[in-house]
């Protein structure tokens, strides 16, 4: 990398959610992202495996905490209270974050966009949060988002939901240049010694266009141009580029665990609306936006609403309806003006409290036993956990595909794949697709195979590089796992690993050892209860 005046970040690190060589490999060699080719060429790369779940509230607070969901305690999108559900926040998180084990030992950061940190903990330095936060979020310190709107001009976490096409794709080159404008007004105010700027449009394109090219690389080519001016300003000594997990096409099947459990006499369902969200979620928050829906009372809503469950008694879903309606265009104007009512009768969602197993979120990747004494109304005795759980590894891993290819390529109990203070909160059998090629759907009604309802998705491997002072850059990061990129922030920084952490300091980067920093004391846990947030996971396919 090029000389350049010296400053005080010793360390930038820039995340690009679903970055990985796939997509990477044709803007290098397109010369479309000639910053972000630097890092690859002056320094050392390679792929950076993913952990269980590979996905964003998951897999970035595993990034930057060095630990596995089983000791920060966030499996998916989605916490539960029994059978209840709430978006996660950084509440959840049960760790010390990256910046703040640095606050710990005196050291200052600038955290712009971080997944899975509102509302934020105290530090030295500054934050603002990313996604599952508000559109108009608290940051650290207190009134910041006021002073970044001032400064920088609009700053907002999330685009409007009404952009479309190529409109959208704009907001989303807009959303990136926000960050990079916001991360250098706060780099020049603040002077960390840490940085860390996230860009999450980088994954969001590939589920809004799937295999628009095009659009792929003028989000990557907006990352590139605020990346260039962050290191003309900033001048960290080290740079290091990471992502969560990869993302590619899914060329298998949609498999529903739910459905085929319901068929082995596990899993009971309900048209009542008391499951997990579905389509009827995102019909109501239509409204969130200023759609005005049409008033139950303005049509005969008992004659829809029977019309509707009678379909779903025959296997026709709100699911498979607005999956119709979104190929001709009309899944939006239908939304409008269905009652929620209507829409939820014909949703049909699984039965937590009648059944005995449920997969409750397929972000998670895994079935949960609704057990006595753990559940609000748990059916399955404890006597029969052991027995079941090893029944559900047997029977789910047996299950192949129609054209003969097994669906999983693990599925083992929970404490084989966790490992901490927080693995009951994860489901009791963990299922892991196949190369990450078979699409898992909570979906019910609709038969136990379908096309993937994404032809994108998340694959395992990441990307990670690093150039600048102190990387051999002749470094092997064949072996390198998401787990790694805490532990080796700390070490260009000069400080020892946290002996609680899952990773080691990468290749190429010198270790300082291990410490045993201060255990974190997890406070009261805080409810999200954001119906906007809600219906942008819905949108992205995140809440079925």
């Amino acid at each position: 990398m090029a000389d350049r005046p010296q400053t005080s970040m010793q360390t930038l690190l820039v995340g690009l959610d679903a970055g990985c060589r796939s997509v990477l490999e044709p803007l290098f060699e397109a010369d479309s992202v000639p910053h972000l080719e630097s890092v690859f060429e002056d320094g050392t790369a390679g792929p950076l495996s993913s952990q269980t779940p590979p996905w964003t509230p998951s897999a970035w607070p595993s990034l930057y905490t060095g630990v596995n969901p089983g000791k920060h305690g966030v499996f998916g999108f989605l916490t539960f209270d029994g059978y209840d559900w709430d978006v996660v926040n950084s509440t959840h998180v049960r760790e010390h974050t990256l910046w703040e084990l640095l606050d710990q030992r005196g050291k200052s950061s600038v955290v712009v966009n971080a997944p899975v940190t509102h509302p934020p903990r105290e530090i030295d330095g500054a934050i603002v949060p990313g996604y599952t936060a508000p559109e108009d979020p608290e940051c650290h310190p207190e009134g910041l988002l006021s002073d970044i709107r001032e400064e920088v001009g609009d700053y907002r976490v999330y685009a409007p939901r009404d952009a479309e096409g190529r409109e959208k794709v704009e907001w989303y080159e807009r959303l990136v240049e926000m960050r990079g404008e916001a991360f250098r007004y706060l780099a020049d105010r603040f002077d960390p010694e840490f940085g860390f700027v996230q860009f999450q449009q980088t994954d969001t394109v590939f589920h809004e266009f799937p295999g628009d090219h095009g659009k792929v690389r003028a989000v990557y080519e907006e990352v590139d141009r605020q990346l260039g001016t962050i290191l003309d300003q900033c001048n960290p000594d080290t740079v290091l580029v990471a992502s969560d997990h990869g993302m590619g096409e899914y060329t298998g099947h949609e498999f529903r665990p739910n459905e085929f459990l319901r068929q082995q006499g596990l899993v009971e369902t309900t048209t009542e609306g008391s499951g997990m969200p579905t389509w009827s979620t995102i019909a109501d928050n239509q409204l969130q936006d200023g759609k005005e829906g049409k008033r139950e009372d303005e049509d005969d809503p008992d004659l829809l609403e029977q019309a509707m469950a009678g379909l779903a008694s025959v296997g026709v879903t709100s699911q498979r309806i607005h999956g119709l309606l979104g190929a001709v265009g009309l899944a939006d104007f239908v939304a409008e003006r269905v009652p929620t009512e209507v829409a939820r009768a014909a949703s049909e969602q699984v039965d937590f409290p009648a059944s005995k197993v449920y997969m409750r979120d397929r972000i998670e990747l895994g079935v949960r036993v609704n057990l006595q004494g753990r559940e609000p109304e748990g059916v399955v005795p404890e006597r029969q956990y052991d027995r079941l759980c090893d029944d559900l590894v047997r029977m789910l891993s047996a299950v192949t595909t129609p054209d003969g290819k097994p669906v999983f390529e693990e599925v083992a109990r929970r404490d084989e794949i966790f490992s901490g203070p927080y693995v009951e909160d994860a489901p009791d059998v963990i299922t892991i697709p196949r190369e990450y090629d078979e699409f898992i759907s909570t979906r019910v009604g609709d038969g136990q195979f379908g096309p993937p309802s994404e032809p994108y998705n998340h694959k395992r491997d990441g990307i990670v590089a690093m150039a600048g002072e102190g990387v051999d850059d002749s470094a092997d990061l064949a072996d390198a796992h998401l787990f790694d990129v805490a532990p080796t922030i700390l070490a260009t920084m000069g400080l020892p690993a946290g002996r609680r952490m899952d990773g080691d300091v990468l290749p190429g980067i010198e270790a300082v050892g291990t410490d045993r920093y201060p255990a974190f004391e997890a406070g009261e846990q805080e409810r999200t209860d954001d119906e906007a947030v809600e219906a942008r996971l819905a949108d992205l396919g995140y809440l079925e």
